[in-house]
């Protein structure tokens, strides 16, 4: 028989958190816990349905409706309402008619369409993100065939805070012609955002270094409970003229995991190059996934543009922030009750589902080897993934760690 054409495809490095995922599910110890996960979970560790979300769902399988394709750009009516949640209703680039949503597949590609039209329509080459980022943005670019992927400093280990210092320097030696990616709200991994004073700062820079701002917006609402609060830092940067892309995520905030909803927001500085920026958008996605699916894109529309159902949702969104700020201040006083060596501000301080905790590798696997703990390498955890039920189990995990694995620094 011949040989197989795959003989030679070497074995792709597993992806962490799906491998994490598959060991936690795989191990029988009752008390194991899963901090892995990016998704929310009730303070019974359960799955959350929106109530909200499961009305519009109702109200559309109810709807008589046909399953044609939506146009390549995506249902008119989501499109809409994702760029009037993000940029607020008084904008005045929505009022000048400077931006334009296209429907895309989940924040990632959102993320993914970005890339492939700055490297294929704009012939950008180079892109910066943060040290650490969300491990997709680096895959994501590299596989849109960007040649030079380099980091901008931004977590600092000893301060469990912003480097804006090592930030802006990197920004700076940055050449004309490069891409950054800033995380709009709730940075992923760190939980780590800049004050708007900070903000400014970093703004000068990439206007005075002319870099194109990709913001990626996977947690507005989510992080705060405030929709407005979370939409700080995209809305001053187009109130200062930035051109910009903005990668909004429903993945979180409604809790469309699966159905991949997300909103590729463009801001431009006029309303006559739209159309030719729109152009370009349909061609690639024409050769990427063609058309959006519908379902999700309905529930947030149908949600997004009723005025009871969005009051409705937005106090959802806001009960589940709540829930993530009570695990924050939960875990920080039960660590310094226990008298965990180490300083935990950082668990109150920082925003958003994710914690970076400071723990360290060698702890990390100690946590899940001798606690059934699972959590990734670099010691970020799902605050959501905390509940009133395994805190003290955690804690008292986590004491052992740092008490007999080493210190609490990361690098």
């Amino acid at each position: 028989m011949a040989a197989s054409f795959f003989q030679d495809v070497e074995m792709a490095p597993p992806i962490e958190v799906f491998q994490l995922t598959r060991r936690y599910n795989e191990d029988t110890f009752p008390q194991k816990v899963n901090l892995g996960v990016g998704a929310y979970r009730t303070d019974d560790g359960k799955p959350l349905v929106l109530p909200v979300v499961k009305t519009a769902e109702v109200a559309i399988a109810s709807d008589t409706q046909n399953h044609e394709y939506l146009p390549i750009v995506g249902l008119p009516a989501f499109r809409e309402a994702a760029k009037k949640l993000i940029l607020g209703e008084d904008s005045r680039a929505l009022a000048e008619n400077r931006t334009e949503g296209i429907q895309c597949l989940g924040g990632t590609g959102c993320i993914r369409l970005c890339a492939e039209f700055l490297k294929k329509i704009l012939k950008y080459d180079t892109v910066y993100v943060s040290k650490p980022t969300w491990g997709n943005h680096r895959t994501i670019f590299k596989h849109a065939n960007f040649s030079n992927i380099k980091e901008y400093r931004y977590w600092n280990p000893k301060n469990r805070g912003l480097d804006l210092e090592g930030m802006l320097e990197d920004l700076n030696g940055a050449p004309e012609k490069s891409v950054v990616i800033l995380h709009a709200v709730a940075h992923n991994p760190t939980g780590v955002d800049p004050t708007p004073e900070q903000w400014k700062e970093i703004a000068d820079v990439c206007e005075a270094k002319k870099l194109f701002v990709l913001m990626d917006n996977a947690y507005q609402g989510f992080a705060s409970g405030d929709l407005d609060r979370d939409a700080y830092a995209v809305r001053y940067f187009v109130e200062r003229g930035f051109e910009l892309f903005i990668a909004q995520s429903f993945s979180k905030n409604f809790g469309l995991y699966n159905e991949r909803t997300g909103n590729l927001c463009i801001v431009t500085k006029t309303p006559e190059v739209l159309s030719q920026v729109r152009s370009q958008c349909e061609i690639l996605v024409r050769t990427m996934w063609s058309n959006p699916p519908n379902h999700g894109g309905r529930v947030v529309a149908t949600v997004l543009n009723n005025k009871s159902s969005y009051a409705e949702w937005k106090a959802q969104v806001k009960t589940m922030a709540d829930r993530i700020q009570q695990m924050r201040q939960l875990m920080y006083e039960k660590l310094r009750a226990k008298g965990t060596p180490g300083t935990w501000d950082h668990i109150i301080k920082q925003i958003g589902m994710f914690c970076y905790t400071g723990l360290n590798v060698d702890q990390v696997a100690h946590l899940q080897k001798q606690y059934h703990i699972y959590m990734l390498k670099e010691g970020r955890i799902n605050m959501c993934a905390i509940t009133s039920k395994n805190v003290d189990y955690v804690v008292d995990a986590i004491n052992d760690a740092v008490v007999n694995i080493g210190n609490t620094q990361v690098s």
